[in-house]
């Protein structure tokens, strides 16, 4: 298993007393589990404030899980020293939502491109350079763009820059973090056929993040769905996008497509999380029981997981 993020929970304190003492939490992730493979592109869905972020970062190390493990290519990375904690982060990298904000602007793109290749000790210094202008050429660009500073450069060239740096360092894996959201409609055609075209030669899997089930749709083969920090549906990314089980991804696929169902009000403020389903409070289907216990996921045969409890009755 290249990635095996199990039942983490990740909390943050919201309220601390007058000697600093955390007296207050808020779980951004909440009892979540993926597993992926080697060339899989899993996607992760839902509103602003899900949680999708936040597991992302658990993943590749950024942040440590307050409960459970992960796992990169079979090693529990928090019972590992540092030292080995660095030669396995080179295996899973990051792109980041906005790709201005994650260059540094007084460094040339080819100096931004070598650095994870001088941190990790790849290459000699002579092979650099050329690897470098390789690595602009694989994402579309040129490979004189190695003398220009990020300001230079669009939107969605920027955010070419971010991938091609995370793919420097050669990875198994990469977190895209919302990467198309503050593109226009062309551009996020571009990086996803760029995306598509890395995976197919590359065998570089993803965990692509995302609030745009379209999106989604189109790149991953399987599907998570997320709602306050916890997965309310998981399955293979056509069957649920054909035939959602979910009131909230029922919601999400009809707000998509401009049709059908819509979700009432906002999500909840995380700090103080409805009881139940934290769904029910904008749902149109929720009973009493759904105010009153916590459905957990269950599976199918199939693999396909669902937490609510009238799913197949909808």
């Amino acid at each position: 298993m290249l990635l095996s993020v199990q039942k983490i929970t990740k909390r943050f304190p919201v309220q601390r007393s007058l000697i600093g003492r955390p007296t207050a939490f808020v779980k951004a992730v909440d009892d979540v589990s993926v597993d992926m493979v080697a060339g899989q592109i899993v996607g992760v869905v839902g509103e602003s404030g899900c949680g999708k972020s936040t597991l992302g970062r658990c993943a590749v190390g950024l942040y440590e899980p307050t409960e459970g493990a992960v796992w990169w290519d079979g090693t529990n990375i928090q019972l590992i020293p540092n030292i080995q904690k660095q030669s396995l982060r080179r295996k899973f990298q990051m792109v980041f939502q906005n790709p201005f904000a994650s260059l540094n602007p007084r460094q040339k793109i080819g100096d931004i491109l070598k650095e994870p290749l001088e941190v990790h000790g790849l290459l000699t210094p002579s092979e650099r350079p050329g690897f470098v202008q390789e690595l602009l050429k694989n994402v579309g660009l040129s490979a004189s763009d190695v003398g220009k500073y990020p300001h230079e450069f669009s939107g969605g060239q920027r955010q070419r820059i971010g991938l091609a740096r995370a793919m420097a360092c050669q990875p198994d894996l990469i977190v895209l973090d919302e990467p198309l959201s503050s593109l226009d409609v062309s551009v996020q055609a571009s990086i996803l056929n760029l995306l598509s075209r890395l995976n197919r030669n590359s065998g570089i899997a993803y965990l692509f993040i995302s609030h745009d089930l379209q999106v989604v749709g189109y790149l991953s083969q399987h599907l998570l769905v997320m709602y306050l920090g916890r997965v309310v549906e998981e399955g293979k990314t056509d069957e649920v996008l054909k035939s959602p089980r979910h009131p909230y991804t029922k919601a999400l696929l009809a707000a998509s497509e401009g049709k059908g169902i819509r979700i009432e009000g906002e999500p909840p403020n995380p700090a103080q999380a409805p009881t139940g389903c934290p769904f029910h409070p904008r749902c149109v289907f929720a009973e009493d029981r759904c105010r009153g216990e916590k459905q957990q996921l269950e599976s199918d045969r199939s693999g396909w997981k669902v937490a609510c409890w009238k799913w197949n009755r909808l």
